[in-house]
């Protein structure tokens, strides 16, 4: 779990570290505070051996709201959630499954593959909805196919 959340918090300090606002200290303590608050969120929600279970708890998600965990963070260095939003996509999701972790931005945006290793032989992870969808060959940025749907 460590890689992944690991992946998860650097991806958004480098997209806050883009914006060119904030100091080094400020970016390495939001992005501890936020690994931190990404191990705590989902330390019983990590199925290693059924990967995409409980993919949704662990969804990062900006959709002209700010994610809890990362408001939490940015907290920690003095920065509102408010501020924090305008400084991020408006639009972001980020899956943090055990073996991978994946992004979008823009609700119509491709799903870029941050990380992804191989599981352990003994386990046997079955299909993600995500996989059913790609399009694209194997290589570091994967194309998705994405469908919405509402109630």
């Amino acid at each position: 779990m460590k890689t992944e959340v690991s992946t998860a918090a650097n991806f958004v300090t480098r997209l806050l570290r883009a914006t060119g606002l904030l100091s080094e200290e400020q970016l390495q303590q939001f992005s501890f505070s936020l690994e931190e608050a990404l191990g705590d969120h989902y330390r019983h929600h990590w199925f290693p051996n059924a990967p995409f279970r409980g993919s949704g708890y662990r969804c990062i998600r900006i959709n002209h709201k700010m994610d809890p965990l990362i408001g939490k963070a940015a907290c920690t260095i003095g920065i509102t959630k408010e501020r924090l939003f305008s400084l991020l996509p408006s639009e972001l999701t980020m899956w943090v499954d055990p073996y991978e972790v994946c992004y979008r931005i823009g609700e119509d945006g491709s799903i870029c593959v941050l990380y992804e290793s191989t599981p352990p032989p003994e386990s046997t992870p079955t299909d993600s909805c995500k996989d059913e969808l790609r399009l694209g060959q194997p290589s570091p940025t994967k194309t998705f196919n994405m469908m919405t749907c509402s109630s």
